[in-house]
């Protein structure tokens, strides 16, 4: 079955040039002008992938994916008009994976598609502590287990709902246990090699993970900052 993908937005020519060229990559297309209709259509359909345009009339994008990121991981590229670093932020921190500023050309926002479906952040080696791909991250209170052949992260049990690329980056983080990884290697590893995005949505990443894993994210004790390095993971 070929991937399905949701296009969200309300300029007609932008729409129609969209849904046209990423048929020719082999997307199976499902395209909407407002995102009422679009999140019907995320109901419906269940889309692989989405493209998102920030403006639109009614309900914007930024509230379309708070409203869709409770109950679907699938990876969000975010489309905008503006490039103000507050709108990009602020749309990563909805739940939007990547962003492409309009003016774009196909072929990016197509490279930035291919490197989203590349999901499986499984690595080669287990850190100390995991089994068959089980791995306990945090111990203390109910147990924060990531299990990356199931694809789940759980916290006693439950399960903690996270989009693709907070789980990649997670699965990252965990396989370097206790090593500083830098934002670039991130970026290449979690976003694909070649990604040619800035170092800040790594940042952002980092912390909409710890909201979801920290006790208090504020004061995060197991993915912590290395002043000028980057970042490392610290089981406990």
């Amino acid at each position: 079955m070929p991937p399905r993908l949701l296009v969200l937005e309300d300029d007609d020519g932008i729409r129609t040039a969209l849904r046209m060229s990423m048929e020719d990559e082999g997307y199976d297309v499902v395209d909407r002008a407002d995102a009422e209709g679009a999140l019907q259509a995320v109901r419906d359909e269940a889309p692989d992938l989405m493209l998102v345009d920030l403006m639109l009339g009614g309900m914007d994008g930024f509230s379309f994916i708070r409203s869709v990121r409770p109950t679907s991981s699938a990876p969000i590229i975010v489309l905008s008009a503006r490039a103000d670093t507050h709108d990009i932020v602020a749309a990563l921190e909805a739940g939007a994976d990547d962003y492409v500023t309009k003016p774009f050309e196909v072929k990016e926002v197509s490279a930035r598609l291919r490197a989203l479906r590349r999901r499986p952040p499984v690595a080669p080696s287990e850190p100390a502590g995991s089994s068959a791909g089980v791995v306990v991250v945090d111990r203390t209170g109910g147990p924060l287990v990531l299990d990356r052949d199931a694809g789940v992260l759980r916290r006693g049990g439950a399960d903690v709902h996270l989009t693709v690329t907070e789980f990649r980056l997670l699965g990252e983080l965990v396989t370097a246990a206790g090593r500083v990884l830098s934002r670039r290697q991130l970026l290449e590893t979690v976003w694909d090699r070649g990604y040619f995005g800035d170092e800040r949505i790594v940042d952002v990443h980092v912390h909409r993970l710890r909201t979801k894993i920290e006790p208090d994210a504020a004061r995060p004790e197991l993915l912590v900052t290395v002043r000028g390095l980057g970042y490392r993971l610290d089981p406990r």
